[in-house]
């Protein structure tokens, strides 16, 4: 049997913005208490931009000062469903709709595969009729949302293997799928190297540079 699948990177590929920081501001706005640590976090990018700590460690330190190192799971998903119903409604591009609702009328299974945590992409996919997610897997303990990622960080070669753990979870051999794979980000290489249709979409300057020298077809849904 072989299975189709079409998997999409989610920030800025799908939407139009990357999504963690608009999460965080939400998050500071409904508890506002908890996320007086938003006015810090530049700080934190800055020591990122300066590689002195690195996209995993800015994440869980990020999560940690907006809200707090042990978050209500309650709360925080219920600020995540609302987050994620918004962004579904105002900020998936149209293109990428319609480009998902052909996959699926194709015959395609349309996962999502993004870095940004678990909790408030599930609902974003939800929204978009997306059952199937890999993404930055956070931590749960008891009836808390803990700052500290559960593993790896869904980004670069980190996202392949996840992607690659995802499909032997559903027993799905390599040499028995046709994979379509959807990214803006030169990060993502390593998957798009990998995929049998690898497709830069909307891509920032180093990726447009990369799919041309392979001849990967370049899709703008600006």
């Amino acid at each position: 049997m072989m299975h189709r699948l079409a998997i999409y990177d989610m920030d800025k590929t799908i939407t139009r913005r990357a999504t963690w920081t608009p999460f965080l501001t939400t998050y500071a706005r409904c508890r506002p208490w908890d996320g007086i640590g938003i006015s810090a976090t530049p700080g934190l990018v800055i020591l990122y931009a300066l590689k002195l700590i690195g996209r995993a460690r800015l994440k869980e330190m990020t999560q940690a000062l907006v809200m707090g190192r042990r978050a209500d799971l309650k709360t925080a998903t219920a600020i995540a469903e609302r987050f994620g119903a918004a962004v579904a409604a105002a900020d998936v591009r149209g293109d990428a709709r319609a480009r998902i609702a052909a996959d699926k009328a194709a015959g395609y299974r349309i996962v999502l595969a993004t870095a940004s945590y678990d909790f408030y992409v599930r609902p974003i996919a939800r929204a978009l009729g997306i059952g199937d997610v890999i993404a930055t897997p956070s931590t749960v303990e008891g009836d808390r949302l803990v700052a500290r990622i559960a593993g790896e960080n869904c980004y670069a070669d980190a996202k392949l293997r996840m992607i690659e753990a995802w499909m032997a979870k559903q027993g799905i051999a390599r040499r028995d799928a046709h994979i379509l794979f959807y990214s803006d980000h030169v990060s993502d290489a390593p998957t798009l190297a990998w995929a049998d249709e690898p497709f830069a979409v909307n891509p920032h300057a180093r990726l447009r540079k990369l799919a041309a020298e392979r001849g990967w077809p370049i899709l703008d849904w600006n």
